[in-house]
């Protein structure tokens, strides 16, 4: 085959996915492995570091095989991970102190719950010693803090820190390491020359702090944790070496790592301050790019590195809901549905949901309400409640979560989006993609590939002369389907959103934490 050839390595929470795609952006090669979850007990997930390395190289060797090509025919590899799952590791052997803790594990949420229960702040539950916070710095400080607590991995690395003796004894000695998948897959691809990881990674963490580009000292003088456990920072398309020859028969330059949701809204070239794109996966997340700035939100959106590509630092703002494709596969386990692709002509075989609203919070309620102790549930079942109904209302709960989160950006950032680009499994629901348009007032596009491996190769490709701009990239932008705003639509679904809004109210505070 002629031309130049990019490969994208994409590490998602239960698949593991590598394309090959050639300079019109179509895979002309892939491959796909599963990644198997642990459940060791009760609210523990994890992933064993080395099925996933084996099922990475596996994948990558499946699609340059698929594909037609030898391994010295790729250009470049990228590298787009889950983020916030991560793995320590002893520094001189390599070998795993313990299972990847993924992000989805909450072994150490009791742990939060007592730091929230600790102290109360302006409203915010604090687990420090801190004064009450009068002038703009303390309050700032106050914030930081609460975020380092709340962090998917600070209370999970101290836990590991106090449970496995042998990770606490050479973090002591400084000779351990800590890495997120990305740093992992940098370090086992790079035959153990590599403890690196990229600035979107390290931003998703909640140990790096995305104002002044460093890991966070609060995180050692707070809570003791050794700065000699992080890895190096490097820019989003830095040299990162290339892989072992002997993995795929040539060496690879590796020339982009990236946090998925970070290479998602790349791959959807939302290039300019302002672009939105939000994933309809596992969860939901929105990103809107901010520029150069990154956004200090009291919402509860977070602020984020996006990428930093030819030394220009890109930031993020991203508001969360967790459930998301969670509560489709719910409906299909209680027998709802039998297959969720069935899910958008059940729910449009209703003309409303006939007063019946969900509230999708298996795992809380995120930004804007930031209620960790919500429950999820149905409101208004009646007699004449069928099926479809209950259906329609799992799928509505999806676009007004979003609707939140749109909301929240336009009270904050002052930014009313003319266009939102998805992607991820959801999206694939017209129901739900129309529904966004309607109660956004906004053009949906749904992407036509996978924009996490996209977003990866596009990077790679751009460090290396494969493609020569991100005008270019737009040009090659494929979309699969747009759906417009419908006014009367979204007119009629004023009212039952106001009313999905005051279901939500008699959900919260559910569960309540200890000492409350």
């Amino acid at each position: 085959m002629d031309g130049k050839f990019v490969a994208a390595l994409d590490v998602g929470t239960t698949t593991i996915r590598c394309y090959i795609f050639d300079q019109s952006t179509i895979a002309v090669g892939s491959a796909c492995d599963k990644v198997r979850l642990l459940y060791p007990q009760p609210g523990r997930v994890e992933i064993d570091p080395e099925e996933l390395w084996k099922a990475a190289v596996g994948v990558v060797n499946g699609a340059i095989k698929a594909a037609g090509l030898s391994a010295a025919q790729v250009s470049a590899l990228g590298v787009s991970t889950q983020r916030s799952s991560f793995v320590t590791w002893h520094r001189d052997t390599g070998r795993p102190f313990h299972n990847f803790i993924t992000w989805k594990d909450v072994r150490a949420d009791d742990l939060v719950r007592q730091w929230n229960a600790s102290l109360t702040l302006k409203g915010l539950h604090v687990g420090t010693r801190l004064l009450y916070a009068v002038t703009r710095s303390q309050r700032f400080l106050a914030a930081s803090v609460l975020k380092l607590m709340n962090s998917q991995v600070t209370p999970r690395l101290l836990w590991a820190l106090r449970e496995v003796p042998a990770l606490r004894e050479a973090a002591a000695r400084g000779a351990a390491c800590f890495g997120t998948v990305d740093t992992w897959l940098l370090h086992r691809l790079s035959a153990g020359a590599l403890h690196v990881t990229d600035v979107s990674n390290a931003s998703a963490t909640g140990l790096y702090d995305p104002f002044v580009l460093a890991w966070s000292g609060m995180a050692q003088s707070l809570f003791g944790i050794p700065q000699g456990l992080f890895p190096a920072v490097w820019d989003t398309d830095a040299d990162f070496g290339a892989t072992d020859p002997a993995l795929f028969g040539a060496a690879i330059p590796i020339r982009c790592s990236m946090a998925d949701q970070a290479a998602a809204t790349f791959g959807s070239c939302c290039f300019s301050k302002g672009d939105v794109k939000v994933t309809l996966g596992t969860g939901t997340f929105l990103d809107m790019n901010t520029g150069a700035s990154a956004h200090a939100s009291v919402a509860g959106l977070y602020p984020l590195v996006g990428w930093r590509v030819g030394g220009e630092v890109t930031y993020l703002v991203e508001g969360a809901s967790h459930d998301t494709g969670t509560v489709v596969a719910w409906a299909q386990d209680v027998g709802l549905l039998k297959d969720p692709a069935e899910s958008s002509d059940v729910a449009s075989s209703v003309k409303d949901s006939g007063g019946v609203y969900f509230i999708p919070a298996f795992s809380g309620l995120q930004a804007p309400i930031n209620d960790a102790g919500a429950a999820a549930g149905l409101l208004g079942v009646k007699p004449t409640t069928r099926r479809a109904h209950v259906v329609r209302a799992i799928l509505e709960s999806v676009a007004f979560r979003v609707r939140q989160l749109l909301r929240s950006l336009h009270d904050e950032a002052r930014v009313r989006c003319g266009s939102i680009r998805i992607d991820g499994g959801v999206s694939r629901n017209d129901f739900v993609a129309q529904l966004l348009a309607d109660v956004a007032g906004a053009r949906v596009e749904r992407a036509a590939a996978e924009t996490s491996a996209l977003g990866a190769a596009f990077v790679a490709g751009l460090a290396t002369g494969v493609w020569r701009s991100r005008e270019e990239l737009r040009a090659l932008r494929r979309v699969e389907r747009v759906f417009e705003p419908r006014a009367a639509v979204a007119a009629e679904y004023e009212s039952v959103g106001a009313r999905w809004d005051q279901a939500v109210q008699r959900f919260l505070a559910w569960y309540s934490y200890p000492g409350q």
